[in-house]
């Protein structure tokens, strides 16, 4: 189940990100700064504004039946002019493996093609975050190079897998026409 982040999301955000600290720590710059329950408070409200001012549109994932709080999906640096943007996400230690990103990212691209309608989307993955890669491959995006030192997260210079998916791609095109759940 995919919402938009609002402040009442808040305290489930900072234990999901407290609860997978050491894992998440390794790929993403930000989790060192979501220092206590408030930075949830600010993360949530400040996506509220970037989804007002059209800049962001984050998510929380949720398990369809027990409303559990898994993670985030998101579309960053939404240039409406170019009509692309980047697809954005991470899930809570143990939500990791059961298909959870997958389907929410599904579902996020199907927003982007349809309501959004994004001609680009892309991805970037650490180039030794296979996981990360798996979901991206699973999505059917394509490769299309490697920025390297493209971000510093804990003290080391990552390189990034870049992927791609244009609404042309047969794989968009499924996920647009509802198909590829």
């Amino acid at each position: 189940m995919l919402a938009p982040i609002e402040t009442k999301d808040a305290h489930d955000l900072w234990y999901a990100v407290e609860g997978s600290r050491t894992e998440l720590e390794r790929w993403l710059p930000w989790v060192p700064f979501t220092v206590d329950p408030e930075a949830s408070f600010r993360y949530a409200d400040a996506s509220a504004q970037d989804w007002d001012a059209g800049r962001a549109c984050r998510l929380a994932v949720r398990d369809r039946e027990t409303q559990r709080f898994l993670g985030v999906v998101s579309l960053e640096s939404m240039a409406h002019i170019h009509q692309n943007m980047d697809l954005g996400y991470w899930l809570r230690t143990d939500a990791v493996g059961a298909g959870y990103m997958t389907e929410a990212a599904t579902e996020t691209l199907r927003f982007c093609f349809r309501q959004l309608c994004a001609h680009r989307v892309r991805v970037a993955a650490a180039t030794d975050n296979h996981p990360s890669q798996a979901v991206i491959r699973r999505l059917g995006f394509t490769f299309e190079g490697v920025a390297r030192q493209a971000e510093r997260v804990s003290g080391r210079w990552l390189d990034h897998a870049i992927f791609g998916m244009l609404v042309t791609d047969p794989r968009a095109v499924s996920i647009a026409s509802g198909g590829a759940r």
